[in-house]
């Protein structure tokens, strides 16, 4: 099994959690438009002033999606 990316974008602010929602949106575009291998988005909030919105990537795709998108971070997903 190939190792799995998770990237994520922080949001902070009483708006974090809309912004972390709504930037699954675009993440979900990103993924329909260059036809990514894995489909995996979701949101959360940390707490009421910081939110994550985030993408699981092949490791093979990480390099090409995070110079696309400006993660702010990423780890190693484990499901």
């Amino acid at each position: 099994m190939n190792r799995q990316i998770k990237l994520i974008w922080d949001f902070r602010g009483p708006a974090a959690l809309k912004t972390a929602e709504h930037h699954v949106k675009h993440l979900n575009e990103f993924i329909a438009m260059e036809k990514t291998e894995l489909n995996i988005t979701g949101f959360k909030e940390i707490n009421d002033m910081h939110s994550i919105a985030f993408m699981i990537v092949e490791e093979k795709e990480m390099i090409s999606v995070r110079d696309l998108l400006k993660p702010h971070r990423g780890e190693v997903y484990v499901a």
